[in-house]
């Protein structure tokens, strides 16, 4: 797959990022989800289901690939139909799916998914195991990570063995090769054992993320119930001393930033809601794009805003169509869309 030229990704002395390819490779699960064919009615109550691709990271590599930027998918799928199709639509879509392995002894994973009539979501998923919870650190490809700018990840892929070790040897073998670390939590309740569990897992990473991106819902479970509109919260509980970058996303109403040097908040961009599905992804994939064409914007606090307003309209616009992947935007329809609301 083309690569794009090597952009400088050198940070001044404080970041220590060496000049590496704009290359953004994205670990973790890649799925089926099953979304109603109607909008606002239960599981049971849907008269049929449509599929679609999905799974966060995988939405994120899609997602920068129709930005125009570079990316990898490492994860493990079945050996079957699904999963064979997972792999030829990352291909379809730019992505690079070398790093991409497949489970002769266990499914594709599958989600169901329902869109209430606010456009929200409830999972029901199949995954006893499925093939994403079984990649072995033996399976990674090594090289790939290395060629990395950055590493992007969510937590999922930490709640079972062995995936839950192959994730922190990839982690490791990223942050040693001088990656810049991409951290979504990505909160699935239902998947892990307990809270308690879901709390302890996704915090044992926090601190070597140098860029978190995290939903009001998220604080507050994370918090155990702290209000997550102060920003005392955030930056007392979840901000660590190797962060360059915290977004807190707020829905439709945007998002807020923290840096070691400033924070501030960037209003939203208002659409009608088909599916919220993806919306999350999108928003990363536009933040992530842009982190991978200069980590610099992290300094600048103008052109940190304008890249995260990008990634609001980014997020905004997936929405606006069923489904993650088939809804993520081009470049030029997200740019599209912001002159039409400065218009």
């Amino acid at each position: 797959m083309a690569k794009n030229p090597t952009s400088d990704l050198s940070s001044d002395a404080q970041g220590g990022f060496q000049d590496k390819k704009s290359l953004v490779v994205c670990f973790g699960e890649m799925l089926i989800d099953f979304v109603p064919t109607v909008g606002g009615v239960s599981l049971a109550e849907a008269p049929a289901f449509k599929k679609a691709p999905g799974g966060a990271p995988a939405n994120v590599a899609v997602g920068i690939s129709r930005l125009g930027g570079s990316s990898a998918f490492i994860g493990k799928v079945g050996a079957d139909d699904f999963g064979y199709m997972l792999a030829d639509i990352l291909k379809q879509n730019n992505v690079d799916n070398s790093g991409m392995r497949f489970e002769p002894t266990a499914r594709t994973a599958l989600a169901f998914v329902t869109l209430r009539a606010d456009g929200e979501r409830e999972f029901l998923f199949f995954r006893h195991p499925s093939a994403d919870m079984l990649l072995l650190e033996s399976e990674l490809d090594i090289n790939l990570i290395k060629k990395a700018g950055i590493f992007h990840y969510g937590s999922i892929s930490l709640i079972e063995e062995p995936c839950r070790s192959t994730h922190l040897a990839a982690l490791g073998i990223a942050k040693k090769s001088g990656c810049f670390l991409s951290y979504d939590p990505n909160l699935r309740l239902p998947l892990w054992p307990s809270e308690e569990a879901a709390r302890k897992g996704i915090m044992s990473i926090w601190d070597q993320a140098d860029f978190i991106k995290i939903s009001e819902d998220e604080i507050r479970f994370l918090t155990g119930g702290d209000d997550p509109d102060d920003d005392n919260v955030v930056l007392n509980k979840l901000f660590h001393p190797n962060l360059k970058l915290l977004v807190v996303t707020e829905g439709s109403e945007g998002c807020r930033y923290f840096t070691k040097e400033f924070k501030g908040r960037v209003a939203g961009v208002k659409v009608k809601p088909v599916d919220t599905t993806g919306a999350g992804d999108a928003f990363v994939s536009g933040i992530v794009n842009s982190l991978a064409s200069d980590l610099n914007i992290i300094q600048d606090e103008k052109r940190l805003r304008e890249a995260l307003l990008f990634s609001n309209a980014t997020g905004a616009l997936t929405v606006t169509e069923r489904g993650a992947i088939p809804a993520l935007p081009t470049k030029e329809a997200v740019l599209q869309f912001l002159q039409k609301l400065n218009a």
